[in-house]
């Protein structure tokens, strides 16, 4: 099982630019132990900043890319854009804008071992027939030997305000039916925001490791009361509760456990979580990351000399 840590989530290059700083944390980011590969953002481009840049700076590691951050730009200029909308003029700018990202991607040094999808309209009108037309349309693109993956977001609840508000699981596992190319990425944390019990992760998780369609796992937090990372059921990536007992994080270890146990043999495993308020330097933001990534090999059952150190060397900055 290979780790891929989100490193768009911790650095502070999508508020402030500083190439140095950047460059700094993503080679010692890639050089910690166990990190396999790292999560980029497409945001209509490779970097908010500088494609460039990136281009030529990025360090050798394997890469999983996230469409996500622009689809929720587009989804909030266009309610009836995404993949899953069954208005034809908001689906075809969906897919004609994976088209363009596919094409960004190949300017990368390496082609990204997977790329997730995700199922918008937010909120609006979409369907899982709708969807299962543009995955099968998506999956006959040349892809350079990308996988593609739906990653699971928060679904609309009748009476309760959403995240992202996007399909269900039943709807995006019914659209990848016969749809071999592509498989199903659960995040731990927006799971939680739509089911607020984790118990119900954890059998969510379970439910999709039966569908023998889950890719990966990405564990991150959220938070049911306001604090220091955000507004209650915001997805704002908090660490474990253990790293940070300030977040108000409902990512436990033990919770992480159980729901590692549920998804049983699968490719993937994430750590996505934003740096703590404080963290100012790299050293500080790449503590913040190996404190969290010795709770998730401890969550494994892994042991962990440097659990103790880890959490120290992360400790109020």
């Amino acid at each position: 099982m290979r780790t891929v840590v989100s490193a768009y989530a911790a650095s502070p290059a999508h508020t402030r630019w500083d190439p140095a700083f950047e460059e700094r944390f993503l080679a010692e980011l890639v050089a910690m132990d166990g990190v396999g590969a790292l999560e980029l953002p497409w945001l209509g481009r490779l970097h908010p900043y500088d494609d460039d840049w990136l281009v030529s700076r990025l360090p050798a590691t394997e890469l999983v890319v996230t469409a996500l951050p622009w689809t929720m730009t587009r989804s909030k200029e266009s309610p009836g854009y995404g993949l899953a909308s069954t208005e034809a003029d908001g689906r075809a700018a969906a897919m004609a804008d994976l088209d363009r990202m596919r094409h960004d991607l190949a300017r990368l040094p390496a082609i990204p071992s997977v790329v997730l999808l995700h199922t918008a309209p937010s909120g609006g009108p979409g369907s899982a027939d709708a969807l299962r037309e543009s995955l099968a349309s998506i999956a006959s693109w040349d892809w350079c030997g990308s996988t593609l993956a739906i990653e699971h977001c928060d679904a609309v609840v009748p009476g309760r305000p959403f995240e992202k508000g996007f399909l269900s699981l039943p709807d995006e596992l019914a659209a990848l039916e016969g749809i071999t190319e592509a498989g199903l990425w659960l995040n731990w944390g927006r799971s939680l925001i739509e089911l607020r019990d984790a118990a119900a992760v954890t059998a969510q998780v379970a439910a999709t490791a039966a569908s023998g369609r889950l890719l990966g796992l990405t564990l991150s937090g959220a938070a049911s009361a306001d604090g220091p990372y955000g507004p209650a059921w915001a997805d704002a990536h908090l660490p474990f509760a253990e790293s940070d007992p300030r977040s108000g994080s409902l990512l436990t270890r033990s919770a992480a456990r159980s729901a590692l146990r549920a998804a049983g043999d699968m490719p993937w495993r994430g750590l996505k979580v934003s740096r703590r308020p404080g963290d100012e330097s790299v050293a500080e933001v790449l503590a913040t990351v190996e404190a969290n990534l010795a709770i998730l090999r401890e969550a494994e059952g892994t042991p962990v000399a440097a659990l103790g150190a880890a959490l120290v060397g992360g400790a109020d900055g």
